[in-house]
């Protein structure tokens, strides 16, 4: 088993309200898992994640976490 620690960014966090700013979320997934396992863990809309950063460096869904990894997920952003 891995443990790795996400942060939900804007429109994300709704997913989780009980989350304050800047406030991540622990995570234990098996070993070898990947970055879209995690998404369908936390029970988020694969189609309402944009850009996942694991340690600074953004990275697609099929790349696989490590123990220890940090993750941010970010939305699709609009703007004008």
């Amino acid at each position: 088993m891995i443990r790795v620690k996400v942060k939900l960014f804007a429109t994300l966090r709704r997913y989780y309200p009980e989350l304050g700013v800047g406030e991540g979320i622990e995570v234990e997934l098996p070993d070898g898992a990947t970055v879209g396992q995690l998404v369908n863990h936390l029970g988020l809309p694969a189609d309402h994640v944009r850009v996942v950063f694991i340690n600074g460096i953004a990275r697609d869904e099929s790349h696989p976490l490590s123990d220890g990894d940090e993750v941010g997920m970010f939305p699709p952003v609009g703007g004008g």
